[in-house]
């Protein structure tokens, strides 16, 4: 790994570090707050209030601490390192917003059936009201340094903050109604602020559990880096570009290159050292396998059969791309992979139609047909 780069994740750290200090703190303070008037007033709204911002503290523990995990260097064990840790950070993160929203629903409940009587100060509306204001600018930086350096843990702590503005707010909102109509509306209220609470972390843990998963790589990294690629004159085209990640902004990756069947076993050597750099420097993405496809050069009918195959295969409303295409005449074979579209109610069955047309246009040559997938984007 360079040094720029090391410097750069090391940064990308105490950035992540000192946003979720800040949220600790905040939050610490604004619990304590919430909770003496919540306490005072006999608002159970407010109270409930006061245990978010609890578990708001505790999610920038959890972000600090998977951070710093995340940050080891890779060993004989986990060779890819430990970035993906953040995303483990992230779920918990969901987890535990999910426990707060359930906690706050059943004590709301609870206050339904044996309802208490507010008695609201004008102290306590002012802390609430600042609380509001706190969270809101809490929530907007958290969630912009977040989206700033790629962590889904701030991200995720930064939404919720934002809930919580909301959260405080309609406390203000009740406490208004209680005042001018003498109606408490507090326990109907933390039953509402619990299921929204409640449907915000089952959001989150679903976003989180689909990057542990594997989601596809991000279309615009990929196009980046057939771009950079291409770029080469050798190289006509990159296709089957695999991006594997193992954390916020941490790629290894495999492509194909298209070269001309003229180039030497050194000059490829020397062209694949080269483009690996090349996209290592630009993209942060190491390419960990190239492989290659030879194109028919120096022969006028494989070039012609080459253009018919092409124009048998992407008849098909379903094939995406042709690539890798090679005629040997001396072996009466031809190859070429096709990358077919998911839309496909049943991709081998175009797989066969599209072996059945080119066999017969060509039935004297054994076809050597690979059916690929779209890792990126085409």
């Amino acid at each position: 790994m360079k040094h720029e780069e090391i410097d750069r994740m090391k940064n990308r750290d105490a950035v992540i570090v000192r946003t979720s200090v800040i949220g600790i703190v905040a939050n610490v303070f604004l619990a304590a707050f919430k909770a003496f008037v919540g306490l005072a007033s006999n608002s159970i709204a407010i109270v409930m209030d006061a245990v978010n911002n609890l578990s708001d503290a505790a999610s920038s523990v959890i972000t600090i601490v998977g951070t710093k995990l995340a940050g080891k260097e890779p060993d004989r064990k986990h060779p890819f390192g430990y970035g993906r840790i953040e995303y483990l950070s992230a779920m918990t993160i969901s987890l535990l917003v999910l426990y707060a929203g359930v906690t706050a629903f059943v004590e709301s409940v609870k206050k339904i059936v044996n309802p208490d009587t507010p008695d609201y100060s004008t102290a306590a509306l002012i802390i609430v009201g600042v609380a509001v204001v706190v969270k809101i600018a809490l929530g907007r930086y958290v969630k912009g340094v977040g989206e700033k350096v790629n962590s889904d843990s701030l991200v995720n702590s930064g939404e919720d903050a934002t809930l919580d503005s909301v959260i405080s707010a309609s406390t203000l909102v009740a406490a208004a109604i209680y005042l001018l109509f003498h109606t408490a509306l507090e326990a109907w209220l933390g039953a509402i602020i619990a299921v929204v609470i409640i449907k915000s972390g089952i959001e989150m843990l679903r976003e989180t559990l689909s990057q542990l998963l594997g989601e596809r790589g991000d279309a615009q990294l990929a196009r980046d880096i057939k771009a950079t690629i291409t770029g080469y004159p050798e190289i006509s085209g990159a296709y089957d570009l695999v991006l594997h990640n193992y954390g916020p902004d941490s790629y290894n990756g495999s492509v194909h290159i298209e070269v001309p069947d003229t180039l030497s076993a050194d000059d490829l050597d020397k062209l694949i050292r080269k483009v690996t750099v090349d996209v290592y420097q630009k993209h942060d993405v190491i390419l960990t396998a190239i492989g290659v496809y030879s194109i028919n050069t120096r022969d006028e009918d494989a070039v012609a059969a080459r253009n018919k195959v092409s124009e048998i295969v992407k008849a098909n409303p379903y094939v995406l791309q042709m690539h890798g295409f090679y005629l040997d005449k001396a072996e009466k074979t031809i190859r070429f992979d096709i990358v077919m579209s998911f839309d496909a109610k049943d991709r081998r069955q175009v797989y066969q139609e599209i072996r059945d047309s080119v066999q017969k246009e060509y039935p004297d040559y054994t076809l050597q047909i690979a059916m690929d997938t779209d890792f990126s984007e085409e």
